[in-house]
């Protein structure tokens, strides 16, 4: 399974939905609270192309984007296929 990671704020409601959903699938997922760490921030909008929002959701190299990419990829059916490469 490819590792996940995602960027979070701690007040921020969709990164609670995304870190949800992923739980809910059992998926083991690496959280980066840019936050808490503000350092990590450029290193997020690098990775995401410019995205300066959260969540910022990683599957191995792919970058996935937000919360209403990660539920359209599993409303697709993809996410899985996506994990499992």
């Amino acid at each position: 399974m490819q590792p996940v990671e995602i960027y979070t704020s701690p007040l921020c409601g969709f990164c609670h939905a995304a870190k949800r959903l992923l739980t809910q699938k059992g998926i083991a997922f690496s959280e980066i609270d840019v936050f808490q760490n503000p350092s990590r921030k450029p290193e997020m909008i690098q990775r995401a192309n410019g995205g300066r929002t959260v969540p910022q959701i990683f599957v191995g190299e792919t970058h996935v984007g937000g919360c209403d990419d990660l539920f359209a990829l599993e409303r697709a059916g993809k996410l899985d296929a996506l994990l499992a490469r």
